[in-house]
């Protein structure tokens, strides 16, 4: 691990103390840079203080994201067996020039809800509006949680890891209305298994 990573993980743990759940490094599978992995009941407080702490100075939210692990993993040794969603956000600070990635899972898999980081940082709007409408996580204190890439009907999430691939319902235009309407999909749902084929003197 690098000298500066060595300085964030010292100044992340002197600034949080117990509020770290997990702090994920190369060690750990981490590619690069650490992962802080924290309470949902601590989420907002810690954003706050990585934000405030004049030692971390996190300034910016680079990005913000869900992430469904129900199939992590999944016919391996590695298996997923913790909660299913988890929010991700990625920070950068300019005064120390480092990044680190923030994690919380939601505490039920069911009705997954986390807080809003809007008031931390007001680019989160759209970043959790996004990750609601794909994954259905809400997010408390969210003043306008609305889809934003999906229709207005639609149902579901489609970043869901058990939402079909070809949905629920199609859209078509009928010519006897003259509008817009939705229907059951019509695609017939089938397994694609790749072929390979080559050459009879292929490697020689």
């Amino acid at each position: 691990m690098s000298i500066k990573l060595e300085k964030l993980r010292e100044s992340l743990q002197n600034a949080l103390g117990s509020r770290i759940k997990a702090l994920l490094d190369a060690s750990n599978g981490v590619r690069d840079g650490l992962v802080l992995e924290v309470a949902a009941e601590d989420y907002l407080a810690v954003a706050q203080m990585l934000r405030d702490d004049s030692t971390l100075a996190f300034e910016q939210l680079i990005d913000l994201c869900g992430v469904d692990y129900a199939t992590y993993g999944e016919g391996t040794a590695h298996a997923w067996t913790g909660k299913r969603f988890a929010v991700v956000g990625q920070l950068m600070s300019i005064k120390h020039n480092w990044r680190l990635r923030l994690r919380v899972f939601a505490e039920e898999d069911d009705f997954p809800r986390v807080a809003s980081l809007i008031k931390v940082w007001n680019c989160a709007d759209w970043f959790e509006r996004e990750a609601f409408d794909l994954y259905g996580i809400l997010f408390d204190g969210h003043p306008d949680l609305r889809r934003i890439l999906t229709d207005y009907g639609f149902i579901g999430h489609p970043f869901r890891k058990d939402f079909p691939v070809t949905g629920y319902v199609e859209m078509i235009y009928d010519e006897a209305q003259q509008r817009v309407v939705y229907q059951p999909v019509t695609i017939e749902r089938r397994e694609v298994t790749p072929r390979i084929i080559r050459e009879e003197a292929y490697g020689d």
